[in-house]
């Protein structure tokens, strides 16, 4: 018997996080932002989760959003 394709969506996550590199536009639905020009702003300003160019496209890593995410809620008391 050869490895079968998971057919469970979630065994597709690691960690709950996506199998590839977030784009803005992931970035603006995950946090419902109003739009991806807020995310560009963020990263003009160095307050946002880091990002890398890959060519002329933004992208970010899963992990190193949710670990600025972490960071940003524990900074805000009132959560």
């Amino acid at each position: 018997m050869g490895a079968e394709a998971p057919t469970d969506p979630v065994a597709t996550l690691r960690g709950g996080l996506p199998d590839r590199y977030l784009t803005p536009e992931d970035l603006v639905t995950m946090f419902s932002l109003p739009s991806v020009e807020t995310v560009y702003a963020w990263r003009r300003k160095r307050i946002g989760p880091p990002g890398f160019r890959v060519g002329r496209y933004l992208r970010f890593n899963p992990a190193a959003v949710k670990a600025w995410e972490t960071a940003q809620t524990a900074l805000d008391p009132a959560i």
